[in-house]
C-alpha cells in the first residue's frame, strides 16, 4: 500500500452537506469507543446500524483514502464492532472529528 496522506479530500461545503453520511455522525451513535495505537474501535448494539455503517465506509473510502476499516459481527445478533485505523497520526485525525 502506498503512503497516503492523512487528509480528507472533501471541501467544507461537501463536509457540511454530507455530514450525516460520514464517520462523525455514525461514531456519535456508538455505545462504546476503545482507543487503539493508530485509531479506534467502536461498538454498536443495534443490528439495524449495519446498512448505514456500510454506506459510511463506502463514502469515507472515497475521501479519506488512508483509513482502514474492519467490521466484526458478533454471533447471536450481538454487537457490531467497527475498527478504524491507518498510519501513525490517524488516531489524532479521528479524535479531531468529534
Amino acid at each position: 500500500m502506498a503512503d497516503l496522506p492523512i487528509v480528507c479530500t472533501l471541501d467544507r461545503e461537501s463536509l457540511r452537506t454530507q455530514r450525516d453520511d460520514l464517520l462523525p455522525s455514525l461514531i456519535a451513535e456508538a455505545e462504546a469507543r476503545e482507543e487503539l495505537q493508530y485509531g479506534y474501535r467502536f461498538r454498536f448494539a443495534e443490528a439495524d446500524v449495519l446498512p448505514r455503517l456500510l454506506r459510511v465506509i463506502e463514502a469515507e473510502r472515497k475521501c479519506c483514502r488512508f483509513l482502514r476499516f474492519e467490521v466484526l459481527l458478533e454471533p447471536d445478533l450481538g454487537p457490531i464492532w467497527l475498527t478504524v485505523t491507518g498510519p501513525p497520526g490517524t488516531r489524532e485525525f479521528l479524535a479531531a472529528l468529534d
